[in-house]
């Protein structure tokens, strides 16, 4: 037996700060492995060791496959946080939402503005049982609050620098 619940509702009271809060954080280290190369022999390990895989380059790629890859993750953290918020928003509003399911597809292409790559995030939400209209506001309301959406909407902030050999 599980003492596994889904978060209060709580979640969606709004923040009225003018500065970014940080809740949660966390951080995964890839290393390249076999091939010296993350995206086709790395590995991947969470800071607090909850999360440590293989990654490869798939078969479309010019890979092997036989491990999960970037575009997975992505698309399993997308879904899986659009569904939390989507449950939450039914949740806050009493509308019973069962055997919801919600599939992200990252497409990872040819970018024409630069020649080089691009990804691209669909999202398909299956709700059995609501009425369409219904369905879509529930839809729509999760876009607004779902990290993942924001994420894919605005784009983030972000750094990339080098971490010198003496830090820690």
């Amino acid at each position: 037996m599980t003492d596994l619940k889904p978060p209060p509702v709580s979640l969606l009271e709004k923040y009225t700060g003018s500065e970014f809060v940080p809740i949660y954080k966390t951080s995964v280290v890839v290393t390249g492995g076999e091939a010296r190369h993350g995206r086709a022999s790395g590995i991947a390990k969470s800071n607090d060791g909850a999360l440590e895989l293989n990654l490869r380059l798939p078969r479309e790629l010019g890979g092997s496959g036989g491990g999960t890859n970037p575009e997975q993750l992505l698309a399993a953290g997308f879904a899986a946080c659009f569904h939390g918020a989507l449950n939450l928003i039914a949740a806050k509003q009493k509308i019973a939402v069962k055997e919801s399911e919600v599939n992200a597809t990252i497409t990872f292409g040819r970018d024409p503005v630069d020649g080089l790559y691009s990804l691209i995030a669909d999202v398909e939400v299956k709700l059995p049982g609501l009425p369409e209209p219904i369905a879509n506001e529930l839809i729509r309301e999760t876009e607004k609050i779902c990290p993942y959406a924001k994420l894919m909407r605005q784009g983030a902030r972000s750094s990339v620098k080098l971490r010198s050999e003496t830090s820690t």
